[in-house]
């Protein structure tokens, strides 16, 4: 009976937690802010794009499992860098799916040779959690992302 209470006490807690979960109000001021900057883009999601570089018309987009070699650097709002691949000199492999919600939606809707700037709300990103040094919980982040090559089969493509 104990043990059933203390996990209804834990559920409620996270549920409470998840409920409360968001982006910080300078992450929103950031946001809105940057929304209406010359060609960035809104998702419904809350992640904002804009195109630096646009791949070979017709290229290939991943699908959700494919993977793809890509460059990329990821920044916290007031420009402190806290990865990138740019810096390490080798492009990293991974699926969209093994990445953040932001980058999950944003890479789907790339094509192989694109560049874009992306800004995610903590709710496409890390949420509540701390990660590293720099990321605290209710960060936007803002990450430059290329597809250097979607490597995936033509049954994974998009």
């Amino acid at each position: 009976m104990r043990f059933s209470v203390v996990v209804g006490v834990v559920l409620s807690a996270m549920l409470v937690g998840t409920v409360l979960a968001g982006t910080s109000p300078a992450g929103k001021k950031y946001l809105a802010e940057n929304a209406k900057k010359e060609g960035v883009v809104v998702l419904p999601s809350g992640l904002q794009y804009k195109v630096i570089k646009e791949g070979p018309a017709g290229g290939p987009s991943p699908g959700v499992a494919t993977p793809c070699s890509c460059h990329y650097k990821g920044a916290l709002v007031d420009g402190t860098e806290f990865d990138s691949s740019y810096r390490r000199g080798q492009p990293t492999t991974f699926a969209p799916n093994q990445v953040v919600k932001g980058w999950t939606e944003a890479m789907q809707l790339m094509k192989e040779g694109d560049k874009w700037e992306l800004t995610l709300p903590s709710e496409l990103a890390y949420g509540d959690m701390q990660r590293g040094q720099h990321i605290t919980p209710g960060a936007v982040l803002v990450f430059e992302l290329e597809i250097i090559k979607v490597l995936g089969n033509k049954a994974e493509l998009k």
